[in-house]
């Protein structure tokens, strides 16, 4: 795991000083060496954390005869099998690291390389006697890149923070307003763009051109595996044993970032079966008893075993959510981000690698959203009638409230089927959004799920609306929080849901082992009844969320209304104190749940104060008794 940067200018030789700098904005992510290479017009640099080959693993990696050189962030699974391939066809290896084997792939199958990679990868690699750079992002979007194209100059990075800033794109502020995040390809400062999961970018000779290599998708309805459920259930958990045992390769130890839902749940169990020694689980609860699950992620951890840490949290946000938004490059608004943050720091303190749940539930249909999109296939047209009766329930603080989902639906239910699958999960609709802003935008933000959805009309309808949240909501929101918050503190973050061996099973599967009425990830939970206790199998989701709605309620409410000033609001520019102080009233009188919402806007606005308003330096991390004093 490292951070990554580079330079290729048309006209000149990469500038040595330009690249130091950017490398030293990424220390956070690699913080145990640092290596670059200049060669005339491309420049490379790489910050390391060491988690294979320790000794020799440094970057930028060369193949024999020098003429291929590479920097990567991320790590390659299969990359003993691509080396025993390799040394078959004549290449010499000086190293263990799985980073070698990319020079080598890239010698003998040119482009088509980053389509046999097993992982979770963003690399760069030039190639000087082709005077050619290529760039690729994994097929899931784990591994984040970010690139400036400017007249043939191009700079790329692992972060945001590492480019030089432009104008905050009002196209990509739109969109986060609509979701919370910034969504690829868009990045929130104009010029500057992400590079798609699945892509490569490929200079040469100052000309750019960026295209697909793999497109993970649902497959044709009529293609869907139909066989004996409980057949699919052994397959699919042999399946995650053999993501499981491949996420645990490492010269460091391992953990497991444990939630005590299904989905962590189960890669703990099989942690601790495929560990030759005991192994490491990280938890966080609450003081609110709504949202405190360390009763679960304990049950877990005794029954196998492993060696358990876990903190209580407390709304401190005079220092975590600033601290948030200097971590986050990007403006981010999802709260969960917090807990992760946290969890990471816990368990930074005694591992460098940690297992993480993030794609179980876009692949086997864990979200109440699912259910509903099919809930109104039947009752869709009757919600305009019930509508006025549950807008009038009062609104509850309480994690998974009734009156909160109850809203949603209604509220979208009647509209067709993709734009009702966002509605429930719009931050602020069209027209808020320019009341907030005080201007109308051509850009439809929607556009971008519309489009993804658009490229699977054979498949069944839910696996159309999971696909989407796959590449959109799973990328753009909970990959990046999990990235940003992990590698904060210089922790690498596996996801062994999104690799090939499971999500080749999971984009077959049928809705009726996905979702019956209000149940979820049927096939996930038979797979891991063998496993784990029953009340983790069958209960409600869990993960790393917060109770915002009542901290802005109470502890935070004179926090919120401190950083979301009038003053503050007309200094920056992008939206009218009006609306932001009604929504800000309502939430606190208790009229609605508007916690989402006001969360968004603090992190954005925090985020401008910190990495607009001022020049951000390299990231400092307090140390967790300082965080939490």
């Amino acid at each position: 795991m490292c951070g990554i940067c580079g330079l290729a200018s048309r006209t000149g030789t990469a500038d040595p000083e330009r690249l130091r700098a950017m490398s030293a904005t990424l220390v956070h992510r690699g913080p145990d060496s640092d290596g670059e290479l200049v060669d005339g017009p491309v420049g490379l640099a790489a910050r390391r954390l060491s988690i294979i080959d320790l000794a020799c693993g440094d970057q930028p990696i060369a193949n024999e005869d020098g003429t291929v050189h590479v920097v990567q962030n991320g790590e390659i699974y299969n990359f003993r099998e691509l080396r025993a391939e390799l040394e078959r066809a004549g290449h010499r290896f000086s190293t263990r690291c799985d980073t070698e084997a990319l020079v080598h792939l890239y010698e003998e199958h040119g482009e088509g390389f980053a389509d046999r990679l097993r992982g979770m990868f963003a690399v760069a690699i030039w190639d000087s006697r082709r005077r050619r750079l290529v760039l690729a992002r994994d097929r899931y979007g784990i591994k984040p890149l970010y690139y400036r194209d400017d007249n043939g100059e191009l700079a790329f990075a692992s972060e945001l923070r590492a480019l030089p800033r432009g104008e905050v794109d009002l196209d990509s502020l739109e969109g986060f307003l609509a979701f919370n995040s910034v969504p690829a390809p868009y990045s929130i400062f104009a010029g500057t763009l992400k590079l798609p999961a699945g892509h490569l970018l490929v200079w040469e000779d100052g000309v750019t051109r960026v295209e697909r290599y793999a497109r993970p998708a649902p497959v044709p309805a009529s293609e869907v595996r139909n066989e004996d459920p409980a057949d699919l259930a052994e397959e699919l958990r042999a399946r995650m044993r053999d993501s499981v045992r491949a996420h645990l390769i490492a010269d460091v130890p391992v953990g497991v970032l444990l939630s005590g839902g299904v989905d962590s749940s189960l890669l703990a169990a099989l942690a601790a079966q495929e560990s030759g020694e005991p192994v490491h689980t990280f938890s966080i609860g609450f003081e609110e008893r709504s949202f405190d699950e360390l009763d679960d992620a304990r049950s877990v951890a005794a029954m196998y075993g492993t060696r358990h840490e876990e903190l209580v949290v407390r709304p401190d946000a005079a220092l975590l959510l600033p601290r948030l938004a200097e971590t986050f490059d990007e403006p981010f608004a999802d709260s969960s981000a917090l807990p992760t943050y946290l969890v990471s720091e816990l368990a930074a303190r005694h591992v460098k690698v940690a297992l993480s749940g993030e794609g179980g539930d876009e692949l086997f249909g864990g979200y109440y959203t699912y259910a509903a999109d099919l809930l109104a296939l039947r009752i869709g047209r009757l919600a305009p009638l019930a509508r006025p009766v549950v807008e009038r329930l009062p609104s509850s603080s309480r994690k998974a409230s009734l009156d909160y989902k109850a809203k949603r639906f209604v509220r979208g239910a009647s509209l067709p089927p993709l734009e009702r699958h966002h509605a429930w999960k719009e931050i602020f609709s069209a027209d808020f959004r320019a009341e907030l802003t005080g201007r109308g935008s051509a850009f439809d933000p929607v556009d971008v799920l519309r489009a993804r959805f658009a490229e699977t009309e054979s498949a069944e309808l839910l696996a159309r609306l999971q696909d989407v949240d796959l590449g959109t909501y799973l990328i753009d929101d909970l990959l990046v929080k999990t990235d940003r918050a992990s590698m904060a503190h210089s922790l690498e973050a596996r996801v062994p849901y999104l690799d090939p061996v499971v999500t080749g099973l999971a984009l077959a599967l049928p809705t009726r082992l996905k979702i019956r009425g209000l149940q979820k990830k049927l096939l996930l939970r038979q797979a891991a009844a063998p496993l784990l206790p029953r009340k983790i199998v069958y209960g409600r989701k869990r993960g790393f969320s917060i109770p915002a709605a009542a901290w802005l309620r109470g502890d935070l409410a004179p926090f919120a209304r401190d950083v979301l000033a009038p003053d503050t609001l007309r200094r920056q520019g992008y939206f009218r104190p009006e609306p932001v102080t009604r929504l800000l009233d309502r939430h606190v009188a208790g009229e609605e749940d508007l916690s989402r919402q006001l969360w968004g806007l603090l992190g954005f606005t925090l985020w401008h104060q910190h990495h607009v308003e001022r020049t951000p330096g390299p990231l400092r991390q307090p140390r967790l008794a300082e965080a939490l004093a």
